[in-house]
């Protein structure tokens, strides 16, 4: 099992958290197992995938002991957080600020990422003990609103979720995010024709754009 450190570490370290937000649990494992193919180091899974704790564990059993990251998105709660820790999550992912459910992760050593926006929210939200905090929804600001943020707020580990692509991760990155979140980019590519080959393509382009911001 992955230490809180490790988990820390391979986020970081590899700048991109894919969100398996997709229809189906089958969906949600294949297009998983095709983004790590492609070099993704962490997937979140949100809970409102059915069947999201069946894939949670299934992730894990696969890849766990290979120094993947497997998660779960919308951990709205205390209870939820508790389920998805016991079926092997690492990372928990909010879209808001549920000290109980931060409390949760902290209490098992999981990364909890939890949701802000404003400059009171990601004060709060880092008093609360979360690890990161995962602006959202970042469509709304830009690249601009977290150098803004950032600007009063230095210390605080923000990771956007939300309309990053290849195409404005660098600027994401220059304004100082510590690792982003990619949905619909990576997660999309096979729809319409199952060629997961796709996938793992633009799981590799993302990371590559990511690579090349970072220089």
């Amino acid at each position: 099992m992955l230490t809180k450190f490790e988990v820390l570490e391979t986020l970081v370290t590899s700048g991109a958290l894919l969100i398996a937000r997709l229809d189906s649990a089958d969906e949600a494992y294949r297009v998983a197992e095709a983004a790590i193919e492609g070099g993704i180091r962490a997937v979140e899974v949100p809970l409102t995938v059915p069947g999201a704790l069946g894939v949670i564990g299934r992730l894990t059993d696969k890849y766990g002991e290979q120094g993947i990251v497997i998660g779960a998105g919308t951990v709205l709660d205390a209870e939820a957080a508790f389920a998805a820790i016991s079926a092997g999550a690492r990372l928990l992912v909010s879209p808001q600020l549920n000290p109980r459910m931060i409390a949760t992760g902290n209490r098992y050593q999981a990364v909890t990422a939890s949701g802000a926006f404003t400059p009171t929210e990601v004060v709060n939200t880092l008093e609360a003990g979360a690890d990161i905090v995962k602006l959202f929804p970042a469509e709304l600001g830009g690249p601009g609103y977290v150098k803004t943020i950032l600007a009063p707020l230095p210390q605080a580990p923000i990771m956007p979720s939300g309309g990053v692509t290849p195409e404005n991760v660098s600027a994401w990155f220059a304004a100082g995010v510590t690792a982003v979140g990619v949905g619909s980019f990576v997660t999309k590519a096979a729809q319409g024709n199952g060629d997961y080959e796709l996938v793992t393509k633009a799981a590799r382009t993302f990371l590559d754009a990511i690579n090349a911001a970072r220089g």
